[in-house]
């Protein structure tokens, strides 16, 4: 049975981020609730739902409410073997090791701004994170606008961007620009530098520094001192909440008009997340 629920909404930051409260993940909320969780993540592009207590399929359901559970796209043949203990179309992020081999992808380190599955043609709408192990330091997810990002931009920058396309780059697995960690697996796309949401209407610097390795039709300095001035304003510390991570957590973002990073933590600690997208619905524009 399907309850309704008065939603808490508390912002995190300026410019992205909302806690909600007084939501239980596991019982089925009503379209009312779920149109309402909707319209806040719209709003606020990162939402943070503490304290829920999911099984796998509660994780996929949840999934669903904001469209199309999106497939992992690492090919299987690289699948770590914690994989075989999880359900098709959610990937685990971690750093346990058996035998003294990850049974998660993205054991360890830091990683650089980057928008999920830019790579592709179509990139995922959306990415839920939920956390069972976290280290007792380090390992925070920060989120950065790109709506605040466009919005003060310098516009004699934004004029000589204004039309252009960005190639970007993946190798999965890889954490840092340019590494060679990753698999040798890998996707490449070209999107525009901005990008319109197709559900808010609202433009937002769509390049990144971990996957963006280029601007088309542009000679190279030119196109490395462009993307250069844009990661670093995209990067500014007031577009930015950090979160702090707990067991229980569970975190929802907006692809479209939002970058995430990770922050180093010791290797030592046990890290344990599972990850959810859901599947986007039209080629950036």
């Amino acid at each position: 049975m399907a309850y309704s629920t008065r939603l808490e909404v508390f912002p995190l930051s300026k410019h992205i981020g909302a806690e909600i409260r007084g939501v239980d993940l596991r019982t089925k909320p009503n379209a009312e609730t779920v149109a309402a969780i909707y319209q806040a993540w719209l709003d606020h592009l990162v939402l943070v739902f503490p304290d829920q207590e999911l099984e796998q399929e509660d994780f996929l359901r949840v999934t669903e409410y904001f469209g199309e559970v999106g497939q992992v796209h690492r090919p299987p043949k690289y699948f770590p073997p914690g994989f075989s203990r999880i359900l098709p179309n959610i990937l685990m992020i971690s750093n346990i090791r058996e035998n003294g081999e990850p049974i998660g992808v993205l054991p360890d380190g830091e990683m650089m701004f980057h928008h999920d599955m830019i790579h592709a043609e179509v990139p995922s709408k959306a990415t839920i994170l939920y956390s069972l192990e976290i280290p007792k330091t380090g390992g925070d997810t920060l989120f950065a606008s790109g709506y605040a990002a466009y919005d003060t931009l310098d516009p004699k920058v934004r004029a000589r961007l204004e039309g252009k396309q960005a190639k970007h780059h993946y190798n999965y697995g890889s954490q840092a620009r340019g590494d060679g960690k990753g698999t040798e697996a890998f996707a490449e796309m070209a999107h525009p530098v901005f990008r319109t949401h197709e559900e808010t209407k609202r433009k937002a610097v769509y390049v990144n520094r971990l996957m963006t390795v280029e601007l088309l039709d542009t000679p190279k300095a030119e196109s490395d001192e462009l993307l250069g001035k844009l990661f670093d304003h995209a990067e500014k510390p007031e577009f930015i909440y950090a979160h702090t991570w707990r067991v229980g957590d569970l975190l929802l973002w907006d692809n479209r008009c939002s970058t995430h990073a990770r922050t180093d933590f010791p290797a030592t600690e046990r890290r344990l997340m599972l990850r959810t997208t859901v599947k986007g619905t039209t080629r950036p524009y």
